[in-house]
């Protein structure tokens, strides 16, 4: 053991680094190849590094970034936080129960105050004063008047955009399988797709804004579109790992192509259709936030004017929204995705059947109380 210990601190670098060999047995030729195969792999991934590093560098460089001046524009923006005219965290302050000691804290009077003033959530009056306001139609109900807000709206242009794009997901990603649409000819929806996820979301907003004016159906639209091109990838990656003998078996029965697609394909991945819905749900509602900011009404839109009015306070009533918007929402598709993992090991069923019954297990599992299907 001590010998073979000092002859391989007496080998030279070349024949520690694999350059040269060790010797000409099978076994020192193979430990040389390993050296050799173990020296590429650092060195390239050196070379990866020097070239994110060249790249990173560069991007700074592009982007004017300067230590110094974030150093000068910090007290600015400390005092945008707790002290200006309208700062983030407006200053206020909490009284202890049975204590009555004042502690300093944030005034969410002001916030709540903003919310309600632009009705950033939901107002309800009696009568119909409120008719042709805000983002969305009201609602009447025994003469009261239920006007949306702008959180109700983004949500709104979030599900509507899911909803309208699911249909076209579905078709392009079926059409897309090399198993329903044989090569090259599925490439025509591939490439689609493809086309759609080229270009973002906020562009496909401005594309249609000739078609629908700046308004929250055309961020629906740009939605709809967007869910288009990455919800039928996913369809597509899905389809293409399905087993093959459910397929053969519903063939066998001289069933046509469109009782297999259903039957044979669709079946297999009912689960992780809605798991990946769910998950573009999530994806949608940010992106309805995001085109509020150019026009697209909701949350996003609010956000933006009262930037444009450095008004810091009603800026964090806007972020406390959308924090809550958002957070709600991949909460919810979270325990959909969390269910469905859950029944993977169950007996498969049927199309109609799982989308009859998915709904009513997930809520009785929420309530903690299985159902049975």
């Amino acid at each position: 053991m001590s010998e073979r210990t000092s002859g391989d601190r007496s080998r030279s670098p070349a024949e520690y680094f694999g350059l040269e060999e060790i010797g000409d047995s099978p076994v020192e030729r193979k430990l040389t190849d390993l050296k050799w195969q173990s020296t590429k792999q650092r060195l390239y991934t050196l070379l990866g590094l020097i070239s994110a590093g060249i790249v990173f560098v560069l991007s700074l460089n592009l982007i004017n970034f300067s230590i110094g001046e974030l150093i000068t524009q910090w007290p600015q923006f400390l005092e945008a936080l707790t002290i200006g005219e309208s700062p983030y965290f407006p200053p206020g302050e909490f009284v202890l129960p049975f204590v009555g000691v004042s502690i300093p804290f944030v005034d969410f009077g002001e916030y709540w105050a903003f919310m309600m003033e632009e009705n950033l959530i939901l107002r309800i009056e009696s009568g119909g004063s409120l008719l042709g306001l805000g983002l969305l139609p009201p609602l009447l109900y025994n003469g009261i008047t239920i006007v949306p807000g702008a959180m109700f709206a983004t949500l709104a242009v979030a599900v509507a955009g899911s909803v309208l794009g699911m249909p076209l997901a579905l078709f392009f990603g079926v059409m897309s399988s090399e198993r329903v649409v044989p090569y090259p000819f599925n490439f025509i929806f591939r490439g689609t797709m493809s086309l759609i996820r080229a270009i973002p979301g906020l562009v496909w907003f401005l594309i249609l804004i000739p078609l629908a004016g700046v308004t929250t159906f055309t961020a629906a639209l740009a939605i709809m579109v967007d869910t288009t091109g990455y919800l039928g990838r996913l369809f597509t990656d899905e389809l293409e790992e399905i087993s093959d003998g459910p397929i053969e078996g519903i063939r066998s029965t001289g069933a046509s192509k469109s009782q297999i697609v259903p039957f044979g394909m669709l079946s297999q991945v009912f689960r992780q259709f809605i798991a990946w819905i769910a998950f573009d749900l999530e994806h949608n509602v940010r992106a309805a936030i995001g085109l509020g900011l150019i026009g697209g009404g909701g949350l996003g839109l609010e956000l933006y004017t009262q930037r444009q009015l450095f008004k810091y306070t009603d800026m964090m009533a806007c972020i406390i929204l959308i924090f809550l918007l958002a957070g709600s929402v991949e909460l919810a598709s979270q325990r959909v995705r969390s269910y469905l993992r859950e029944e993977e090991t169950e007996s498969k069923t049927g199309v109609l059947e799982a989308f009859l019954t998915v709904p009513q297990k997930i809520i009785a599992s929420t309530l903690g109380r299985r159902g049975r299907p």
